[in-house]
């Protein structure tokens, strides 16, 4: 089978706001979602090994790339990210798509899938989790994501992408090269600052209700991949493990928190491998 070279970018209106997403392939559904500062572009490695064999969206989440980035917080709030997702699978009319997030677009991909636990056929996660489930430490990360947000608006999109970029916990993306590296910084200067901040402070890790007493009403299958390098995102992965019902873990040697960038072509393999098995189930 041969694919165009572009894929097919779309807009759809999910539940009050403008999202865009990019299409390409044939067959069964699989629905991507990026990270905090990413875009549809920024998923772009885990198309490849999909798409031979399934109908794949990369969607732009609210405050991302081309999306709409509202200047109110409303449309931001996590239970309002979980509408639009689901909107947009209907828009699409997507049977009961796979979904597979990325960090905040892990948070997310959950928060979808406990709303509509009916919805998808799978969960793949890659190094997220459901939420801050302390009081103390979400009251913290509020306090850390809002500074962050005014930080933003008041320095500009250009000094908060050099910081973030700089942050540990992608310090193993180094291995990338310059090129990867400087791509992925032009695509992050292309999100307008007060889509970011509102993102912060909607859908925050902290701003978001934690959601591990809810996993349990998602019975189908969840794939949770995590670099070796991410150690906390590896123990986060083992608390979600025991609270999904049907749930396993795929630890991707020698690479940290982006493990889909880091490592495309095992990644590819692992949940090639993984949708096969779900789909098997089903027949």
């Amino acid at each position: 089978m041969t694919f165009p070279s572009r894929p097919e970018e779309r807009f759809i209106d999910a539940d009050g706001v403008r999202l865009r997403a990019l299409l390409e392939g044939e067959g069964s559904p699989v629905l991507v979602l990026h990270g905090f500062t990413g875009s549809a572009e920024s998923m772009e490695s885990v198309a490849p090994p999909l798409r031979e064999n399934h109908r794949v969206v990369r969607l732009e989440l609210i405050g991302h790339g081309e999306s709409d980035s509202p200047d109110t917080t409303r449309h931001y709030a996590m239970n309002e990210c979980a509408r639009q997702i689901a909107s947009v699978s209907h828009s699409l009319a997507l049977a009961r798509p796979h979904l597979l997030g990325y960090s905040m677009g892990g948070r997310a991909a959950i928060a979808a899938a406990v709303a509509n636990p009916n919805a998808f056929s799978s969960l793949v996660l890659i190094g997220a989790t459901a939420g801050v489930a302390d009081p103390v430490s979400r009251r913290e990360r509020i306090r850390a994501d809002e500074a962050l947000a005014d930080r933003i608006e008041r320095s500009g999109i250009e000094a908060f992408v050099d910081e973030w970029m700089a942050l540990p916990i992608f310090a193993s993306q180094s291995g990338l090269g310059s090129e990867v590296l400087e791509r992925a910084r032009a695509q992050r200067l292309r999100n307008r600052p007060v889509g970011l901040a509102n993102s912060l402070r909607g859908m925050g890790a902290g701003a978001q209700e934690p959601l591990f007493e809810e996993l349990g009403g998602f019975v189908a299958p969840v794939l949770l991949v995590v670099g070796e390098h991410d150690r906390k995102f590896r123990a986060i992965a083992h608390d979600l493990e025991a609270k999904f019902p049907d749930a396993r873990i795929e630890i991707l040697e020698g690479v940290g928190h982006a493990a889909h960038l880091e490592a495309p072509e095992v990644f590819g393999r692992v949940v090639v491998a993984f949708l096969e098995t779900v789909e098997g189930q089903r027949r």
